[in-house]
């Protein structure tokens, strides 16, 4: 699995870690994929697990919430202008401010586990907990922390806030990228201390987060 890279973003320097770890790759290969919702993936798909019904009819409510927002997203966004075909930086950076006002203005009510609903986000943390935990965590957490220092560490998130235009994009390790329910390519999942974030791309406004996702 391979992270893109999000132009707008990378235009305004926010740099999403490409570079190989110091640690060899050779000894921290992929796992096999999952299937593409955590609603019809059978335990023996699941890198973490197995998943018990109650766990992917938990993580289905946060399927149908990132559905929503994707639905919102696009109406959204099939409102604003085209970019030229030469756009400049002052431009991108106008019209992705434009998104981001519209799409807070839409979410006015947005709260802290509207996406991450309360029922998949004890499965999440286990989920992660699993990872962080097996014989390869030491290198996956040296990876999200300690690389060029891409992790920011502790700041203060709000639900539907910017994500700062000083603060670099953590690195997400594929085996993390495997157990987590599958996002579209307007969403990622990153890290901001031990806290694992919903980054809406486009609008550049973090969508929704989960406090204390690392273990230490």
């Amino acid at each position: 699995m391979v992270l893109k890279l999000n132009g707008l973003i990378a235009g305004f320097g926010l740099m999403v870690a490409i570079a190989a770890p110091a640690w060899s790759a050779d000894k921290l290969k992929d796992p096999p994929p999952t299937s593409s919702t955590p609603v019809t993936a059978p335990p023996t798909e699941r890198v973490v697990g197995p998943l018990s019904p109650a766990d992917a009819a938990a993580l289905a409510t946060m399927n149908d919430r990132l559905k929503e927002y994707i639905d919102l997203h696009n109406k959204i966004k099939g409102t604003l202008p085209a970019l030229p075909k030469n756009s400049t930086p002052e431009q991108i950076d106008k019209r992705q401010r434009q998104f981001e006002n519209l799409m807070r203005q839409a979410r006015a009510t947005a709260k802290q586990g509207d996406l991450f609903t309360p029922e998949a986000r004890p499965v999440i943390k286990r989920l992660l907990a699993n990872v962080f935990s097996g014989p390869d965590g030491r290198q996956l957490k040296a990876a999200i922390f300690d690389f060029d220092d891409k992790n920011p560490g502790k700041i203060a998130l709000t639900v539907n806030g910017r994500y700062p235009d000083t603060v670099p994009l953590s690195n997400v390790p594929p085996q993390v990228l495997q157990t987590l329910p599958k996002l579209t390519a307007d969403l990622e999942y990153r890290f901001i201390g031990d806290n694992l974030i919903l980054l809406d791309t486009d609008a550049h406004i973090v969508a929704d987060f989960i406090e204390d996702t690392i273990p230490r």
